[in-house]
């Protein structure tokens, strides 16, 4: 039986990679359904290949250059446009899973849609369990679907977990141990970062992302974003997850237990491995990775990390450890000080300052109701602009 996957954010690295996986594996999987932001020509040659029933771009104004274009390369299938479009898209009967690859709080929505549906949810947007990870578990409840992380970290922890996601404390854990990079800048002290250009906080030593999400690796904030994730979707209290640098990425997490054992998941610095293994759990797949010589590795080497210099790894422990919505406080000011500083109307090291203004300003409330959710976003996108409205003058 082939099942129908819908990739929400088909254009970008993680929906490139999911493709590639799906490509090598016609017999079991179809992309049935692909959605992006606006980039209106790189989904259009997609479908060319991939034969969708649903095209979506998120931006309505594009629909109808979408549409024109399909037409014109001959592809026949329905199309849709807009926020409401893309939610009915990961919620709908056109696929069994769904990728959630939609960069940013613009996902939110269409996770919780999926979940609720019951699909198996490959996540891969973090910014939605960490604005609304409560909101999530309660989706996830109500539709009874599988949720499988795509993070590479969190990926590596589930699968260190007997059962992938159990009751930590039965299952004898101790702690959950993220990995990473530590970044381009690892080892630079806060002296050594006052002159940081968008384009040194993008050249990410082993990956190839986009530039929000390298600008967050190069500040550690996208670790913290993790650290969240990992107390969402695993149930670890904050004092149970630690962060360590290991510079080789090879690997990609570990798990602690209490009698003394650490089990860790290796394996060459490549998406497609957590991405079959999501796709084909409980079954192992091909994913087009190079096997891992561990003769010809570099020596593995760890580190702890430096929440001095890099503050925002600490203040996303600091929002974690507040509850109610902290978290989603502190991702919507990162988003708005991480944007200013890639238009170069901010400096590196303010980043963390931007955050942490915000994060006093707006003390934390409980998460009701995704409405409200959107509504503290909001306000603390607000209140990050004014803090740079201030800085500017």
């Amino acid at each position: 039986m082939v099942t129908n996957v819908a990739v929400l954010g088909a254009t970008g690295s993680i929906g490139t990679s999911t493709l590639d996986v799906i490509a090598r594996h016609p017999e079991r999987f179809r992309a049935s359904v692909l959605v992006a932001h606006r980039s209106v020509e790189a989904l259009v040659a997609l479908c060319q290949r991939f034969r969708p029933d649903l095209a979506v771009i998120a931006d309505p104004a594009m629909e109808g250059e979408l549409v024109r274009r399909l037409k014109a390369a001959d592809v026949r299938c329905d199309v849709g446009a807009g926020p409401d479009a893309v939610v009915a898209a990961a919620s709908g009967s056109l696929c069994d899973t769904v990728v959630a690859a939609i960069v940013g709080a613009a996902g939110l929505e269409s996770t919780l849609a999926a979940a609720r549906a019951g699909k198996r949810l490959l996540l891969a947007n973090k910014e939605s369990i960490v604005m609304g990870g409560a909101l999530l578990l309660d989706a996830l409840r109500e539709g009874g679907g599988d949720l499988i992380p795509v993070d590479s970290e969190h990926n590596a922890i589930f699968q260190c977990l007997p059962g992938g996601r159990p009751d930590l404390r039965a299952s004898g854990v101790r702690r959950l141990i993220l990995t990473a990079s530590g970044g381009p800048f690892r080892g630079r002290t806060r002296a050594d970062l006052g002159s940081i250009t968008p384009d040194q906080a993008c050249a990410h030593p082993n990956w190839s992302m986009g530039r929000k999400i390298s600008v967050d690796s190069a500040t550690l904030m996208n670790k913290g974003l993790e650290v969240i994730e990992a107390h969402y979707l695993f149930g670890a209290p904050a004092d149970a997850i630690d962060v360590v640098v290991h510079p080789q990425s090879l690997v990609h997490s570990m798990v602690e237990y209490q009698d003394g054992s650490v089990l860790a998941q290796l394996g060459n610095p490549d998406m497609r491995t957590a991405i079959a293994h999501a796709l084909a759990w409980p079954e192992r797949i091909e994913a087009g990775v190079a096997p891992l010589d561990l003769t010809r590795t570099p020596s593995l080497a760890f580190e702890p990390a430096d929440t001095d210099t890099f503050r925002c790894l600490a203040l996303a422990f600091q929002a974690l450890r507040a509850g109610g919505d902290a978290t989603a406080i502190l991702n919507a000011a990162n988003e708005v000080a991480v944007d200013a500083f890639l238009a170069g109307a901010l400096p590196f090291l303010a980043i963390a300052e931007v955050v942490e203004h915000v994060l006093t300003e707006l003390p934390p409330e409980a998460v009701v109701d995704v409405r409200t959710l959107v509504a503290r976003d909001e306000a603390a996108r607000q209140a990050a602009r004014k803090v740079l409205a201030r800085a500017c003058c």
